[in-house]
């Protein structure tokens, strides 16, 4: 099975992509990290990825498509895939349907915007070992102070509310568009994110077929 998953930022689509991969034991491809596999293995495609990056240049759909295929002709990728951050525009996605990528279903885990902004307003990361908290959901028994090595806990950049305001635009004005380009197609799956992850991994389970 050939999954695409989409995803507002913090909505957890990464994370249910992780789940789908085990269960299925298809792997679960990043744009960013197969860039730089194919930097690093000098392929043709490489070559040109390598040459934009070096030089602060967004690399192109056209390249990102060609690592993209050249990946999912891998044997591990025989009983399927699911794709974790790409496409991430209509025209990545009509670029990938002209390059007779197949795809099965598109799961978006759906959360509303306000839920994500209290998700990612509310996390702290420690500086010092990487532990992860909540304000709400997941405190640290000393507020700003790391339960398991003592250092300070801080507000990621990404998490800041800017940005996080800024990402959620981006997806919105970039992104969400594909939901209707992929229900055209009769591929949409929408899961509404739960309170809790298990719940939510449940429901992606069910609509890829997984009970």
């Amino acid at each position: 099975m050939n999954l695409i998953f989409l995803g507002a930022p913090g909505a957890g689509k990464g994370t249910q992509a992780e789940v789908v991969s085990d269960t299925l034991s298809i792997p679960q491809i990043s744009t960013g990290n197969i860039l730089r596999e194919a930097a690093k293995n000098g392929t043709e495609y490489g070559v040109k990825a390598k040459a934009a990056m070096d030089a602060g240049e967004l690399v192109s759909d056209e390249i990102v498509i060609g690592i993209l295929k050249e990946r999912i002709a891998e044997d591990d990728c025989k009983k399927g895939f699911i794709l974790d951050g790409f496409p991430r525009t209509v025209a990545q996605a009509e670029a990938l349907d002209a390059m007779n990528v197949q795809i099965d279903k598109v799961i978006e885990i759906s959360v509303a915007d306000e839920k994500i902004k209290q998700r990612l307003g509310g996390r702290r990361v420690c500086q010092g070992c990487g532990a992860s908290y909540h304000v709400e959901y997941k405190p640290s028994k000393v507020e700003g102070i790391c339960d398991k090595c003592g250092d300070k806990t801080i507000i990621r950049k990404d998490d800041q509310p800017e940005v996080v305001l800024d990402r959620l635009k981006t997806y919105h004005e970039k992104t969400a568009p594909l939901k209707d380009y992929y229900a055209a197609q009769g591929k949409l799956v929408t899961v509404e994110g739960q309170e809790e992850v298990a719940d939510t991994t449940k429901l992606t389970l069910a609509a890829v077929g997984v009970q």
